[in-house]
């Protein structure tokens, strides 16, 4: 028996340099929808996994990734840790959307329960991420990951720690 031939992806990323120059500049809600108009360049990590940011608003963003066979773990389905980079990036961009110019955050902590498995064969995914809790140095988020058929495929929720200027 022959194997199989593999498979090949290859992908192109900007210099995040520019991205991190403009999130020292700009309020997180700004900074936030000039990625998703593409006027900023997303992060690397997107590329990486090939999701998107689709929507921003205050304490609310939205992100989008179709599964594909590249994010499969050894046993046939979708990675937990494609889910769970979904929603770390759904909910810390929630806290950044609330964030004035020259502040930022960084998670302190994430707890995902995945609740349904995900395969090539679920289609697009939602990851809506709010704000549950905004103080002056901690946030608490929040995502849900959700499949074209509208049921919960994942629930996270994430402490993040500010540092504002």
């Amino acid at each position: 028996m022959q194997p199989e031939p593999s498979r090949v992806r290859s992908y192109k990323w900007a210099d995040p340099a520019a991205s991190a120059a403009a999130a020292r500049e700009l309020a997180g809600l700004e900074f936030l929808t000039e990625i998703a108009a593409g006027r900023l360049p997303p992060p690397p990590v997107a590329a990486t996994m090939d999701f998107t940011i689709t929507s921003v608003q205050p304490g609310l963003v939205l992100f989008e990734l179709t599964p594909a066979e590249f994010h499969y773990n050894p046993i046939g389905s979708v990675h937990g840790g494609v889910a769970a980079t979904l929603c770390d990036s759904a909910c810390g961009c929630a806290v950044q959307s609330m964030l004035p110019a020259g502040a930022y955050y960084v998670s302190q902590d994430i707890s995902v329960k995945f609740l349904r498995p995900v395969l090539a064969s679920t289609g697009r995914l939602s990851c809506e991420g709010t704000v549950v809790h905004l103080g002056a140095r901690t946030a608490l988020a929040q995502a849900r990951l959700t499949g074209e058929d509208g049921k919960l495929r994942a629930h996270a929720t994430s402490s993040c720690l500010i540092f504002r200027p």
